[in-house]
């Protein structure tokens, strides 16, 4: 049977609730004896909307002096739920939580804030943090001073606010994605009055620029641009992050710079649609390829990209990425279905023969290049025959690695007033068969490696064995090998002696052979 759509009306009856006051600086109510300061909340129809404001560059200097007390001999805790994205966002909040004063700990017991970051692009990443609140309701019975807060995604949408406001009172405060910038002034609000504190910026805000960013480890996000105004049914994204909106070529290309010269040895620049860069840059004829063209030219040994759309992946991309050098040969390419017809329904905007015809002109541009992919199984109405298509598909791409999913409805999404007429059942004998199959492939990756010497960048220790190091190739696999911990950090040389599915061991090697 299908899963049965949540109801979330009773979320919006707010019967109970006593307006206290209401002026220029927002609302107050209360409810069940919580006093909320409502500065704004989202709404499902102004985040639809694709206005043509102009979008202002604004540089902040720092956190406001009479700001930087606030933290002093207090702890933050920041949990993150979902993408690339989120983790950027979580380094942009404790960069601020620190210049507030604030240091970091992993207890949560020690902590006098905590932040949940939150993912809305599946059902269960929220179940995931409703489930974290209740563990934490508990800790704020025990220390009434703790300061709760939920950020991210789940937060731009109107149905998690209100049943935040409705069922879970203790939270102290609750900001969105477009105005993450405004947390100093959040916390001193919510610290100062004791009320929840809601401010959700439906219309996309401003792109602040210098913000503090705590980034640890030798590899570094950069956002290159906010946003996707692709709107495939069954994603919330553009609700909750709005529309693209590109930073300008200087400041990524000084934020890079700056990354090269604190010795960072990768980078990742991040975007909901990476390849879609610079078309809303009025005034300029400057492209995603134009700016991975730029960084190859700044010294950091690798650098890479995520996520990207189909749709957008032109031939100057690929020009580019051609030219090797720091730019790694790894690239992702969602497709979600191999299926025209299905692609059809998710408002991908490209066939599987177009997807096709592109992964062909990139193996033929970039002969070693390493695709991976996403897939959705049990969209509405999938086939069996439609289905098949996608293993045909992985079959005929031969994807080193994918992220696999059971369709899950997202509500306000066109997609979750279909018919979800795939039984559950079926949906996860079709995730089981595709994994398997990408498994083939990832074993068929992973062979190509015996005998070859790889350049690894070396991340940290293995799980389980403290004198086995692990890290990644150019083209995103993971090594295992024997070596110390000082090379954490650094670059080796490995030559494969054994391949597993997914990850691949060796040997080290004083000097390359061959390294790609």
């Amino acid at each position: 049977m299908s899963k049965e759509i949540k109801d979330y009306s009773k979320y919006f009856d707010f019967s109970d609730a006593k307006v206290i006051s209401e002026d220029e600086t927002g609302k107050k109510i209360r409810i069940r004896g919580r006093e909320i300061h409502i500065i704004s909340e989202p709404n499902q129809r102004e985040e639809k909307k694709r206005g043509k404001q102009d979008v202002q560059v604004v540089y902040e200097e720092s956190i406001p002096e009479d700001m930087r007390m606030i933290g002093i001999g207090k702890h933050y805790l920041v949990y993150t739920f979902g993408c690339q994205m989120n983790e950027h966002d979580s380094e942009t909040i404790k960069g601020m939580l620190e210049q507030m004063g604030y240091q970091a700990t992993e207890s949560r017991e020690e902590a006098d804030i905590i932040l949940l970051n939150t993912c809305a692009i599946r059902e269960n990443a929220e179940d995931r943090v409703f489930g974290e609140l209740g563990h934490l309701k508990t800790l704020k019975l025990e220390n009434p001073g703790l300061l709760l807060g939920v950020c991210g995604c789940m937060s731009q949408e109107e149905g998690v606010v209100n049943r935040i406001m409705q069922k879970h009172g203790f939270v102290d405060m609750i900001f969105g994605t477009h105005n993450i910038h405004r947390l100093p002034y959040l916390i001193q609000e919510s610290l100062f009055s004791k009320e929840m504190v809601v401010e959700v910026w439906s219309k996309e805000g401003d792109i602040v620029e210098n913000l503090p960013k705590k980034r640890q480890g030798m590899r570094g996000w950069v956002n290159i641009m906010y946003g996707c105004d692709k709107f495939c049914t069954y994603c919330i994204v553009p609700f909750t992050r709005g529309k693209e909106r590109s930073r300008l070529p200087q400041d990524v290309i000084a934020e890079v710079r700056e990354l090269a010269r604190q010795g960072f040895k990768e980078i990742t620049l991040l975007g909901q649609n990476v390849n879609a860069y610079g078309k809303d840059l009025t005034g300029m004829n400057y492209t995603f390829g134009d700016l991975m063209d730029d960084i190859s030219k700044i010294d950091i040994p690798r650098v890479r990209f995520t996520t990207s759309h189909p749709r957008d992946f032109d031939d100057r991309l690929i020009e580019v990425l051609a030219k090797g050098g720091n730019l790694v040969e790894h690239i992702h390419l969602p497709v979600q279905s191999g299926s025209s017809a299905v692609l059809k329904k998710m408002s991908r905007k490209y066939t599987r023969e177009l997807y096709l015809d592109l992964v062909g002109r990139i193996k033929t541009a970039i002969p070693h290049a390493v695709l991976t992919t996403d897939i959705i199984v049990g969209f509405p109405g999938e086939t069996d025959e439609q289905f098949e298509e996608t293993l045909s598909l992985v079959r005929e791409v031969g994807f080193d690695s994918a992220f696999t999913f059971i369709y899950s409805p997202r509500e306000g999404t066109p997609a979750a007033v279909m018919e979800d007429n795939v039984p559950m059942e079926v949906k996860k004998e079709r995730l089981q068969r595709l994994n398997k199959t990408i498994k083939d492939y990832s074993l068929i990756g992973s062979e190509k490696f015996l005998g070859q010497v790889v350049e690894v960048l070396v991340e940290g220790e293995s799980k389980n064995n403290a004198t086995v190091l692990a890290g990644r190739t150019r083209s995103n696999k993971l090594v295992h090998f024997e070596g110390s911990a000082d090379m954490i950090g650094q670059f080796v040389h490995v030559q494969i002696t054994d391949y597993k599915t997914f990850y691949i061991k060796g040997e080290l090697v004083p000097e390359p052979v061959i390294a790609y």
